[in-house]
C-alpha cells in the first residue's frame, strides 16, 4: 500500500529530530573530551544542508516570483469584471487586519498574565546582568574619572552613550554577529522609515528587479500583478487574450513544478529538522522555557480562535480544514518561510479545499506577504518578556503602564506587515517595537537561541492564518463567483 504523502513528511520530521538529537550527542561528546567537531558531524551537517535548506528550500523560492505574478494575473483576469476584485480585496484586507489584531491581544494578555520575565530562571538572568553593569560601572569610572551615576542616583547621560557603544561593539563580534547586525541596521527606523522603506517603495520598483531580487520583492510583483490583471480586462480579450493565456497557462506550468518538489518533501524536511535540532539540541530551554511556553500557549489560543473562524464564517470544520492544508503546515513549520511554503499553501488550498482560485490566487501571495498572525504576537511577547527581565537598570528606563502596552501593540501590528516570509525575519521587525519603547537592541540577542524553533510555530500559524483567510473569503464570495462552497 502506497503511504500518503503527509505521513512521509511527517516519518520525515520524527526521523530528523532522531538524526538530530544523535549528531548533537556526538557533539557533545567531543566537546566535553576537549575535541573538536568531529568530522562525520560535520560531514552530516553538510549533506544535511545540502539536501534540505540549500536544494529544497532554493527551489521553492525559485518558483516564487513567477508563481505570485502568474497566480494574480490569472486570479483577477478569471473574474467576472473589477467590482469583484474589490470586493475579494477589502475582504481580504479586513480580515487579515481583523486576526493579526487578535493575536497581538492575545499575546499581550498571556504575557503580562505569565509573566515569564519575573520567573526564577529569567531573575537570574537578570542578576548575571546586573554584575556586569556593576562591572561597566567601574571600568567607566577608571577610563573617564567620572561616575557612572549622578548624586541623586540616576545615570550620567555620557555612561549610557558609552554603554550602548561597548554593547554594541560585544554583540557584533559575539557568536550571533550577523544575526546582530541586522538588528543593529534597523535600531533607528522608525515607523514612518518602516511604511515609506519597506511598503511603498517596494509598491513601485521596476517589476524585473522586484523578480530578480533575492528575495524578490513579493509586494512589487503583486502591485505590478494587480495592474497587469486590471489592465488586460479593461482591454479585453480581443487584445490582451494571448497575454491572458500565458499567464494562466504559467499560472498551471508553475503548480506542476510545485507537485514535482512535493515528491522529494519528505527526505528535505527530514534534512532541515535534523540540521535544526543538531545545532541546537535541547539544553536551549533551560532558561527561557517560561518564556517558549508563553509564546506557544498565545498561539495554541490564537489557532483555536483561527478554527473557530473557518468553522462558523468559512463552513469548514477543524479535521477537514488540516486534512486540506497538512502539507502547506508541516512545510511551513520546518522551512520557516511562509514564501517558500506559498506554492504548496496555493495548490493545497484550490485542490484540496476547493477554494476557487480568483479568490486563492489574490489572497494568499498578499497574505504571505502581509498577514503575519504568529509574527506579531510573538513580537509583542518577546519586547514585554525583556522589559520584565531588565526593567529599571541603567540602561533600560521603561515602566509597564497601560500606555507602553498600547505602544507595544500598535507597532507590533505595524512590524508584523512589514516582516518578509522568510526566517528570523520577526527578529529584524521586533527592533521597531523594541525602539519604540527604548528598549535598547542588544538585549534582543537574548532570545536568539530559542528563536528558530519558535519561528517554526509563528511560520505555521502565519500559512493557517492564510489559508483560513482563503477559505473565509471565498464563502463570502461564493455567491458572486457563482461557485460552490470549499
Amino acid at each position: 500500500m502506497r503511504i500518503k504523502l503527509h505521513n512521509l513528511i511527517f516519518l520525515g520530521m520524527i526521523l530528523g529530530v532522531a538524526i538530530g538529537l544523535g549528531l548533537w550527542w556526538a557533539n557533545e561528546r567531543a566537546m566535553e573530551a576537549g575535541n573538536p567537531e568531529p568530522a562525520l558531524v560535520a560531514y552530516a551537517l553538510w549533506w544535511l544542508d545540502l539536501l534540505g535548506p540549500t536544494i529544497f528550500m532554493g527551489a521553492l523560492k525559485m518558483i516564487i516570483a513567477p508563481l505570485i505574478l502568474a497566480s494574480i494575473v490569472a486570479g483577477v483576469t478569471s473574474l467576472p469584471s473589477l467590482k469583484e476584485l474589490g470586493s475579494i480585496g477589502w475582504k481580504t484586507l479586513a480580515y487579515y487586519f481583523a486576526t493579526t489584531t487578535i493575536a497581538v491581544v492575545i499575546g499581550l494578555v498571556f504575557v503580562l498574565t505569565i509573566r515569564p520575565g519575573k520567573k526564577e530562571a529569567s531573575q537570574e538572568i537578570r542578576a548575571g546582568r546586573l554584575a556586569v553593569l556593576d562591572e561597566h560601572r567601574r571600568q567607566y569610572q577608571s577610563e573617564t574619572g567620572t561616575p557612572a551615576l549622578q548624586p541623586d542616583g540616576s545615570v550620567q547621560v555620557d555612561y549610557l552613550v558609552w554603554l550602548s557603544q561597548k554593547e554594541g561593539e560585544e554583540a557584533a563580534h559575539g557568536a550571533d554577529a550577523s544575526r546582530f547586525e541586522k538588528l543593529a541596521g534597523a535600531q533607528h527606523r522608525t515607523a514612518g522609515d518602516i511604511f515609506k522603506e519597506d511598503i511603498v517603495q517596494p509598491l513601485l520598483m521596476n517589476p524585473f528587479t522586484s523578480v530578480a531580487a533575492n528575495p524578490p520583492n513579493a509586494l512589487g510583483i503583486i502591485f505590478f500583478a494587480l495592474l497587469l490583471g486590471i489592465a488586460c480586462t479593461v482591454v479585453g480579450g480581443r487584445y490582451a487574450g494571448s497575454v491572458i493565456a500565458f499567464f494562466h497557462g504559467l499560472n498551471a506550468v508553475i503548480m506542476q513544478v510545485t507537485h514535482w518538489l512535493m515528491s522529494i518533501a519528505p527526505l528535505a524536511i527530514c534534512c532541515i529538522v535534523a540540521k535544526l535540532v543538531a545545532e541546537n539540541g535541547p539544553g536551549i530551554f533551560e532558561t527561557l522555557g517560561w518564556y517558549c511556553g508563553t509564546v506557544i500557549g498565545g498561539i495554541a489560543v490564537h489557532v483555536c480562535i483561527l478554527l473557530a473562524i473557518a468553522a462558523t464564517i468559512g463552513g469548514i470544520g477543524p479535521l477537514r480544514l488540516w486534512q486540506g492544508i497538512r502539507e502547506a503546515w508541516m512545510i511551513a513549520f520546518t522551512t520557516r518561510s511562509s514564501a517558500a511554503t506559498l506554492p504548496v499553501t496555493i495548490a493545497n488550498v484550490t485542490e484540496k479545499l476547493k477554494v476557487s482560485p480568483k479568490v486563492a490566487n489574490f489572497s494568499l501571495p498578499l497574505g504571505a506577504t502581509m498577514n503575519m498572525d504568529g509574527t506579531a504576537l510573538y513580537e509583542g511577547v518577546a519586547v514585554i518578556f525583556l522589559i520584565q527581565i531588565f526593567g529599571g537598570l541603567d540602561d533600560v528606563h521603561i515602566t509597564m503602564t497601560a500606555m507602553t502596552t498600547f505602544l507595544i501593540f500598535i507597532t507590533a501590528v505595524l512590524a508584523s506587515v512589514g516582516a518578509a516570509a522568510v526566517p528570523d525575519a520577526g527578529l529584524v521587525t521586533m527592533v521597531l517595537v523594541a525602539s519604540a519603547v527604548h528598549l535598547p537592541v542588544y538585549y534582543i540577542p537574548l532570545i536568539f537561541a530559542v528563536d528558530a524553533f519558535l519561528d517554526m510555530f509563528r511560520t505555521s500559524t502565519n500559512v493557517l492564518g492564510d489559508s483560513i483567510g482563503a477559505v473565509v473569503v471565498h464563502r463570502l464570495e461564493k455567491g458572486c463567483l457563482g461557485e460552490a462552497e470549499p
